[in-house]
């Protein structure tokens, strides 16, 4: 089995398509303004967005992109005038993390976590 989108929701489509268009994502469907596609950069990963007419309670979505050069692109996106909640930061389970959110308040974090992406020193071992 393999990833391959994640769908968030959004109350004005075409609003978000420019956030993440100018977070670097290529557009590559769109739909009457009620649902977009793009793919990631790096990587076989697809986003999408869909239109709704309310967001649900609670904490939301949170989508993690990862970016190889993370305080450089994070400054480019700041020079563009994307806000963010949290620079670059390093955390304590080896990553190092970016936080914003998307027009609709999606939670969206940008880092890089390089060999403990997925092999952090705590993983498990496969029996």
């Amino acid at each position: 089995m393999n990833l391959n989108q994640v769908t968030v929701p959004s109350l004005n489509v075409e609003k978000s398509v420019e956030f993440y268009k100018a977070l670097g994502l290529k557009l590559i469907v769109f739909t009457h303004s009620k649902y977009a596609r793009f793919e990631c950069a790096d990587g076989d990963a697809t986003f999408s967005i869909h239109e709704v007419e309310n967001l649900s309670d609670g904490s939301g979505i949170t989508v993690y992109f990862e970016e190889q050069n993370l305080d450089e692109t994070v400054k480019h996106l700041r020079d563009k005038g994307i806000v963010f909640e949290q620079l670059p930061t390093d955390k304590s389970w080896l990553w190092r993390e970016a936080q914003l959110k998307d027009p609709d308040g999606n939670r969206i974090i940008l880092y890089y976590a390089g060999k403990n992406r997925k092999n952090p020193p705590w993983r498990l071992v496969s029996e």
